[in-house]
């Protein structure tokens, strides 16, 4: 039986939820970073699928290197136009051949990398075309040799890890972590898309809560050639503040909510965010994998957060990824399963070369509430056993990962 370091301690600090100030951002679908990190992620679930089928084992890839740069358009109510188009440049490193006893056999990356971010464009964004308005590249290069032996050496057992990293999850969401969540949700899903279709798919939002305040910042892109004017315009924001502030009423009916939608306009000036796509790409914002949401879907810099990019990581032995994703899986376990805790925060650290089962360490820190300063030995080593299992498993994470099961951003 596998033993592995398991540390499991209690932590004397104030849980966020009860800090005087908080902070949380989610950029949403149509973000410049999030269009990197789909690039990224559609690209190597592509490259995934195609190992799968013709080799029976997914090959040494990772292309989490994927660089946005944004184009110029000239937006105006009842439509605009694309001046320059947004460039998408994927790199990184795949296995581009295998040698087989009839010879070698080309790997066709290059077109399935296009495919995949094209397809990716169709299915989530609606204005963007991804012929006319984006030009889609990639550079790509064999990996490293010394990588590549590494993950060969994993394969017939458990995979050995391909990075000395750490992955970072915790549990569960506060007030303010689930509203920034829920409001991008809200306003791109398809449901409101039809019911206000002018709200493009670049939403961001910004949280702060002070004390029982809650003040949400949204910036959102509006569709040009769906606003006639300039009252057309304002209406829609209000009718965003309006819809943001009904969904706040059933996740933070204790709070008082205010929002605040597109607060660099200037109406008198006539400087509104319109755009042709909807999404701030087309005119200048640039993207890079990594630099968007964590794997829980948020950027919260009240916790602790692992600052790899989950995105277009290698799903079977590139811990960067999947140590996220199990980390978080064990937080929310150990949460929803033991009463008594405010916030349950786990770290995995590999080491390059051991099997991804066997971090070096895996720590669990709690915070009790106010009735368990420490914890009794049967619910320490109850925490110890749902860590322990979800690592026993930890291969099943790859196609979870490939069926699209998991927020990686």
């Amino acid at each position: 039986m596998t033993k592995r370091n398991i540390v499991v301690e209690t932590l004397k600090y104030q849980s966020v939820k009860d800090m005087k100030v908080e902070l949380v951002e989610r950029k949403g679908v149509g973000h410049p970073d999030y269009i990197a990190d789909s690039a990224s992620e559609w690209a190597s679930r592509a490259l995934s699928k195609y190992y799968l089928k013709e080799f029976g084992t997914i090959l040494h890839h990772n292309l989490d290197k994927t660089l946005l740069v944004g184009g110029q358009s000239n937006p105006s109510f009842g439509g605009g136009y694309i001046i320059e188009p947004i460039y998408i440049v994927v790199a990184g490193r795949a296995t581009t051949e295998v040698k087989t006893e009839d010879g070698v056999i080309k790997v066709p990356f290059g077109s399935l990398i296009v495919e995949a971010v094209r397809e990716w464009i169709k299915k989530n964004m609606r204005y963007l075309d991804p012929d006319r308005h984006v030009i889609i590249d990639y550079k790509v290069r064999k990996g490293s040799t010394d990588l590549v032996s590494v993950f060969e050496a994993g394969k017939k057992t458990i995979p050995l890890a391909n990075d000395t990293s750490i992955g970072v999850g915790y549990a569960p969401l506060s007030t303010l972590e689930e509203l920034v969540l829920e409001t991008e949700k809200m306003l791109n899903s398809r449901d409101y898309k039809s019911r206000n279709p002018a709200v493009g798919e670049d939403v961001k939002v910004m949280g702060l809560r002070q004390d029982k305040k809650i003040f949400l910042t949204i910036a959102a892109a509006i569709i040009d050639s769906l606003v006639r004017d300039l009252d057309e315009y304002l209406n829609i924001k209000e009718q965003i503040k309006e819809d943001v502030l009904d969904l706040a009423s059933k996740i933070a009916g204790d709070y008082d909510v205010k929002v605040f939608v597109n607060t660099a306009d200037m109406p008198d000036k006539g400087v509104v965010y319109l755009t042709v796509t909807g999404t701030s790409a087309e005119h200048g914002d640039d993207g890079a994998t990594g630099r968007g949401n964590r794997a829980n879907g948020l950027i919260p810099p009240m916790r602790p957060i692992s600052l790899e990019a989950t995105a277009g990581k290698n799903p079977v032995n590139h811990v960067g990824k999947i140590y996220n994703v199990i980390a978080k899986r064990i937080a929310e376990k150990v949460y929803e399963s033991i009463d008594g805790f405010k916030d349950v925060y786990v770290e995995l650290l590999s080491q390059i070369g051991k099997p991804i089962d066997q971090p070096l360490v895996a720590s669990i820190k709690i915070i009790p509430d106010n009735k368990h300063l420490e914890l009794p030995g049967h619910v320490v080593e109850e925490i110890r056993a749902i860590a322990d299992e979800e690592l026993a498993n930890i291969t099943k994470v790859t196609m979870d990962i490939l069926e699209g099961k998991e927020i990686l951003y």
